[in-house]
């Protein structure tokens, strides 16, 4: 569906947000904003091709992590963060822990690079080695949080993410701080090749003027 057409046909007046996970980032970034869950559309794209929606108009901007680098697309400044966290199954040995480091997950399998996803932003989602230079070893496909949550729950995979997801992830999954990862600055990303709807050029001016 066009970001230019309304469910019912008509003309769409709120922008469409691509967000992935939790919505809960991107309610934090409206409210900073001064804008209300109301006021958009709140969009799930996919992992493994994070800007295709974008890219096809279908999303107007979304929500992203760390610095993207793609030559079509622009950025906002960071305008909030979210905190490293890594999540394992309730069965796992990690799962007790009130928080983590980056070497105790190492030696488990951890989630590999999404096929189209930027490989040097997802090394810093999952950085390929820990601050000692312990490989973290990156097998498991990801794909859907379904997916992901399955994998978590069926073995002793770890996923090295973000503790927004704590609001969507099963009782199942146990979402554990990592203190030797800073949190993930959280942005806006529209395309730059096509001109905004007033709309939505509103709603990124007001989150770049929002709280610093």
């Amino acid at each position: 569906m066009p970001a230019t057409t309304a469910p019912d046909g008509g003309v769409l007046t709120k922008p469409v947000v691509g967000i992935h996970g939790s919505p809960g980032v991107a309610l934090r970034v409206l409210r900073a904003a001064g804008w209300d869950e109301d006021d958009v559309h709140l969009s799930p794209y996919d992992v493994r091709d994070p800007f295709r929606a974008l890219r096809a108009g279908e999303q107007h901007v979304m929500i992203v992590k760390y610095e993207v680098r793609e030559p079509d697309l622009a950025v906002s400044r960071p305008l909030v963060e979210d905190a490293r966290a890594v999540l394992v199954g309730r069965h796992h040995a990690l799962a007790a822990r009130t928080s983590v480091t980056l070497d105790d997950v190492a030696g488990y399998p951890a989630f590999r690079c999404p096929e189209h996803f930027p490989p040097d932003v997802w090394d810093r989602v999952v950085p390929p080695r820990t601050p000692a230079g312990r490989v973290i070893d990156r097998v498991h496909p990801m794909t859907t949080v379904d997916d992901m949550v399955r994998i978590l729950a069926a073995t002793d995979a770890v996923h090295v993410s973000f503790a927004s997801l704590a609001s969507v992830v099963p009782q199942g999954i146990a979402v554990i701080p990592v203190r030797d990862l800073p949190p993930a600055p959280v942005a806006l990303c529209w395309l730059r090749t096509t001109p905004l709807p007033a709309a939505v050029a509103r709603l990124v001016a007001d989150a770049e003027a929002g709280p610093r």
